[in-house]
């Protein structure tokens, strides 16, 4: 195994996110900053500051007017990140790109080129699209079920990657002498045909020093972590616990070997928010503060978007969860596990609103506090790091300049980069040129 230290993302959230609805509110966040390129890059900088492995940005294709603030109005992510990636020098770059409403001969000129302009830094966040109501802004009638929309993923992947590799790393000429500029012999067409796709190839853009962008998926359902299982360098999760990680790590390992994969491939990396204050009990208050402040407008539409559009506006808030069937092909992978929670703790509509503001891990407490907690999960196997949403700036503050300091301490995490691409900083492989490979291994 690649010797490795803890890895840390951060995810860049603006104006605030679902369970940081309020952050546009605070006096040390512009009300622009989602749409803010000197915030984005200003936050990157701090990342890189503290060694973080990436900085990450998450992406939809609709919106209605009960979205939270940071997805009403932002950047589009490879444009945000070409320009995070030349204000920066190190760090990692993570863009959002649906495989169910973009075309992978596109998915793969974009991405290899935020790849080439930060020099080997950036990474393809995989996805299928949560939101139904997406299929409306690309003149399409119907979304398309689980099964559908993750086959198509798995094949979008692998049309991309086979992209990827048209040009073997030394089939451009860097010498003004040589006879030709391209070596013909070492470009290569894809000519892929597939149930979705048509691909001919070759893409008109070289690898870059890491080879090819990380890969990374999140889908935690039965689908997702097959797909997980298949392509997934990196798997992004939203545990609430070390109990939950753990299974989720052993469940995709597990399928992972009808791929023949090696497990040091698969880094398993979970969200993670933190309130940090100077006692444990100081924070703990902090926190219950929060939570009890939470408008519980913003919580009714984002339970309405979890179950496919399913208004709860006219249910009792102190009654018992309805009862409504959470499988219907509208609703997204986490309403059955959600209802199913509400049902087996008898929880009231009220309560089980505020249980979604505690859907992955909270660390809550001192920076010694916190810092422990972080050692206690990577420690313990379930994780191979954390990637933190960017949301009170005291908070980012604090986390960079006390939390990581106690982990680099320790010996969890980094004191300083020893790469200068994204798969250096993970351990990862540099994948070789398939056809290079197929030569060699021929003669």
């Amino acid at each position: 195994m690649t010797d490795r230290h803890l890895v840390l993302g951060a995810v860049l959230i603006g104006v605030g996110d679902a369970n940081g609805a309020g952050l546009w509110r605070h006096p040390d966040v512009p009300t622009t900053a989602s749409i803010d390129i000197d915030w984005y890059i200003k936050q990157a900088r701090e990342a890189e500051e503290a060694k973080f492995d990436f900085v990450f940005v998450v992406d939809s294709q609709y919106i209605d007017a009960g979205f939270p603030p940071h997805h009403l109005n932002r950047l589009e992510p490879l444009t945000l990140l070409s320009a995070v990636a030349v204000s920066t020098e190190r760090i990692g770059v993570v863009a959002t790109v649906s495989t169910t409403y973009s075309e992978p001969w596109d998915i793969a000129r974009r991405v290899a080129s935020l790849d080439l302009i930060s020099r080997g830094r950036a990474a393809w966040n995989i996805v299928t699209s949560q939101d139904p109501g997406t299929a409306g802004n690309f003149s399409r009638s119907e979304h398309g079920d689980y099964a559908t929309r993750y086959r198509r993923a798995s094949e979008s992947v692998d049309v991309v990657t086979g992209l990827w590799n048209s040009y073997e790393d030394d089939a451009f000429s860097t010498d003004k002498s040589a006879e030709r500029f391209l070596d013909p012999a070492k470009q290569h067409r894809l000519d892929h045909v597939g149930e979705f796709f048509s691909v001919t190839g070759p893409l008109n853009i070289q690898r870059s020093p890491q080879g090819q962008p990380v890969l990374i998926q999140a889908g935690t359902s039965d689908d997702g972590r097959n797909l997980s299982a298949e392509v997934a360098e990196i798997v992004f999760s939203f545990e609430p616990t070390v109990e939950t990680a753990a299974q989720l790590k052993a469940d995709i390992l597990k399928r992972s070997e009808k791929y023949n994969r090696d497990p040091d491939d698969l880094l398993f990396v979970p969200g993670l928010s933190v309130f940090i204050r100077d006692t444990d009990e100081e924070a703990q208050q902090a926190l219950e503060a929060a939570h009890d402040t939470y408008p519980t407008e913003r919580l009714l539409s984002q339970i309405k978007r979890i179950f496919g559009d399913r208004s709860f506006a006219d249910f009792d808030l102190d009654a018992p969860f309805p009862d409504i069937d959470p499988t219907t092909p509208e609703s997204l992978s986490g309403a059955a596990a959600l209802a199913g929670r509400a049902r087996e703790n008898g929880w009231t509509l009220r309560q089980t609103l505020r249980s979604m503001i505690d859907h992955w891990a909270w660390f809550v407490g001192s920076p010694v506090t916190v810092a422990d907690e972080i050692e206690r999960w990577y420690r313990s196997g379930a994780v191979d790091g954390f990637n933190l949403f960017v949301q009170d700036p005291s908070d980012w503050h604090r986390f960079r300049t006390e939390v990581v300091p106690i982990l680099v301490e320790r010996g969890v995490a980094r004191a300083d980069y020893s790469s200068d691409t994204l798969r250096g900083h993970l351990g990862l492989k540099v994948p070789p040129n398939r056809y290079t490979a197929a030569r060699t291994s021929s003669l």
